[in-house]
């Protein structure tokens, strides 16, 4: 029966695997500058949704054709601008299509655009052919530093006459109710740059702008000058491109991950509680998670060295700590509203272990003994929480997870004694390095150890025939989240696990589905799952469905970035999600763990038909640094420098572990 089990399972697994490698209905492809591009056929029809983000903006601009014309509406949030009642949800929002705005004339008539050609890097262009002998490209993107939004159009004269060009009076200024705002009323205005007629001679072109933006009563209107915001966002653009590089044979695994480290720190909003990472999504700004911040997104920070983003993150851990308490209540999931209050209306998620693992892991990787000592309370305090936490069967309980009741999670759940495990190790590491005493950190390693059995022995089970583990107790349905002891070094059942998540039983087109059973999916989970594959040491597998996973994202329907979930929130473009796709490269494929200040493991996981990959301009551990990893007959060379100074260069078995101290 087992032979027949397996072999019904690498069927399976067959089947989804070719069908995954075998899409061809990729709608964008990789660019030579950097982008990605689609070309509209005639009369396509195909609309899709991308979310982009300043200090005091976020925008999410629906675009596409239908039957080969121009769809475009605009979705504006002004995190700053907070509403009332001033809840999580409470930012300013305004929807405007593009039709309410009256269009350009050419000659006395009203153009029509076409779009032949959308491009998308950290701004959304495209190019359409008109009804009249001109050609018009768009750029459209957000202030970096100011709540506006551009929409910049270049009119191209492609006859061979002179043309005119007008472009009309326009002003919608609309001001909002003062007992509905925090801050009073606001004025959301949207305008054209200029107006007037203007002559175009065969080839000339001219540009024009179309303004968003929003602000308090009290503010003056300031002007806006659409060419030098344009190259601020360039500037922020190319910047995030050309740290913590990902280099592999595979040209959509490097841009995805360069597009990924965009939106990752691109969603990070200036409010008066200081800087804070925000999901987005139309929903969630000027706010933080003890998932979504400390637990994904901070623990990537240091390695791509944005000062927005390790700010952000130290930020998050400040308004964490200022609900620490005596009595070991625990600390709400979200503080929101610019940090002045806060949301915990799903009770404890396992949000202390999320925020002890996170902690820990940025204030290693970070490097900074003045930040690590600040952090450290934090730190201590969510470890002796969930230590109080922790049942008569050794796990540590919790009122729900992180997906706040929409699936079940019993009493205890697997995330969460995983993350305390992985969080106790940290602590372990990070307390050496500050000195902590020898009979606490003992306590850690103790406590780290006993969580290990406690996990085997109560989560650790078959189920549908695989030797994984159930999520909590009376769980009888595979579960997506049975990944993350693989993403905290614990291989016991590694071999069970991969093969359940991989199975017709999880796995779906768009990763894994949340439950056995269930169509809902969320890109966290699967996120998850490939880093803890990659750790694991199963790279053929894993890097088969990353590439799958990494060429539906950000070349097929809907494009360019790692999503929220679905059904719930139509794929939203929330931004930590982006920071865990690159951490499966940084943790998963490379297999870096911080150690210390300046050191960390590294289990480098070079597939077979891959000669090299590197990571160039990594900033953690208070240094800037190369990783490069080359074939070498059966072994793998592996180099870590900067400039002429070599930290480590040896020969390792891929898949071994080697520890670098810089």
């Amino acid at each position: 029966m087992l032979t027949i089990r397996f072999l019904l399972v690498f069927a399976v697994s067959f089947v989804i695997v070719n069908s995954l490698k075998s899409q061809d209905s990729l709608r964008w492809s990789v660019a030579d500058d950097g982008s990605i591009e689609w070309k509209v056929e005639k009369n396509d029809s195909h609309t899709d949704h991308i979310e982009m983000s300043g200090f005091y903006i976020s925008v999410i601009v629906h675009y596409g054709v239908k039957d080969g014309a121009l769809d475009q509406n605009v979705h504006l949030v002004f995190p700053m601008l907070r509403t009332i009642p001033n809840d999580t949800h409470a930012s300013l929002s305004y929807e405007i299509d593009k039709r309410e705005i009256p269009e350009i004339m050419i000659d006395g008539k009203n153009v029509a655009e076409h779009p032949s050609l959308f491009k998308i890097k950290g701004k959304l262009c495209y190019e359409s052919h008109t009804n009249s002998d001109v050609i018009i490209k768009h750029t459209l993107f957000p202030s970096t530093d100011e709540p506006v939004f551009i929409d910049k159009a270049e009119v191209i004269n492609i006859s061979g006459k002179n043309i005119f060009v007008e472009i009309p009076e326009f002003v919608i200024s609309d001001t909002t109710d003062a007992e509905k705002g925090v801050y009073g009323s606001y004025i959301i205005k949207i305008s054209y740059n200029k107006n007037g007629v203007f002559t175009l001679k065969p080839k000339e072109s001219m540009d024009y702008a179309v303004i968003y933006s929003g602000r308090k009563l009290c503010e003056e209107d300031n002007f806006v000058a659409p060419d030098y915001e344009l190259k601020k966002r360039e500037a922020f653009v190319e910047k995030t491109f050309s740290d913590l590089v990902f280099e592999s044979p595979d040209e959509v695994l490097n841009r995805a991950f360069a597009f990924a480290k965009v939106r990752a720190v691109e969603s990070i909003y200036r409010t008066k509680g200081g800087l804070m990472h925000g999901p987005g999504g139309g929903r969630y700004y000027a706010a933080i998670w003890a998932n979504d911040q400390a637990e994904y997104a901070n623990p990537f920070f240091p390695f791509l060295g944005n000062l927005a983003g390790n700010e952000s993150a130290i930020n998050s851990f400040r308004h964490f700590a200022k609900y620490m308490n005596d009595e070991y209540k625990p600390i709400p999931s979200s503080i929101i509203a610019e940090g002045v209050d806060y949301w915990n209306g799903a009770g404890d998620r396992g949000d202390m272990a999320m925020i002890a693992y996170g902690a820990s892991r940025f204030a290693l990787a970070y490097g900074d003994e003045k930040t690590a000592k600040q952090l450290w309370p934090l730190i201590e305090w969510s470890l002796e929480y969930s230590k109080r936490k922790i049942n008569a069967d050794g796990v540590v309980a919790s009122d729900c997870d992180e997906l706040e009741f929409r699936f079940p999670a019993g009493d205890a759940n697997l995330n969460t004694s995983s993350l305390y495990y992985d969080a106790l190790k940290s602590a372990v590491m990070l307390g050496k390095e500050l000195g902590i005493s020898q009979k606490e950190l003992n306590d850690y390693d103790v406590q780290s150890e006993e969580i290990h059995k406690a996990i085997e022995n109560y989560f650790g089970t078959a189920m549908d025939g695989f030797e994984t583990y159930r999520y909590y107790k009376g769980n009888d349905v595979l579960r997506a989240w049975i990944c993350t002891p693989l993403t905290v070094g614990i291989y016991d059942r590694s071999a069970g696990t991969v093969d359940a998540l991989f199975s017709g039983k999880l796995w779906t087109k768009d990763g894994l589905a949340s439950a056995a059973g269930s169509t809902t999916f969320w890109d966290r989970a699967t996120l998850y799952a490939l880093r803890g594959v990659f750790a694991a040491g199963y790279t053929k597998k894993a890097m088969d469905y990353f590439l799958y996973y990494s060429k539906r994202r950000l070349l097929g329907e809907h494009v360019p970035y790692a999503v929220e979930a679905y059904p719930e929130g139509n794929q939203r473009h929330l931004s930590a999600e982006s920071a865990l796709y690159c951490r499966v490269v940084t943790e998963g494929v490379f297999g870096i763990r911080p150690t210390g200040f300046n050191s960390f493991s590294m289990t480098p996981r070079l597939p077979d038909d891959w000669n090299t990959m590197a990571l160039r301009k990594i900033k953690a551990f208070g240094h800037n640094f190369d990783i490069e990893v080359k074939r070498k007959n059966n072994k793998l060379s592996v180099k870590v420098f900067s400039g002429e100074k070599i930290y480590y260069a040896a020969e390792t078995g891929n898949g071994e572990s080697i520890t670098v101290h810089l």
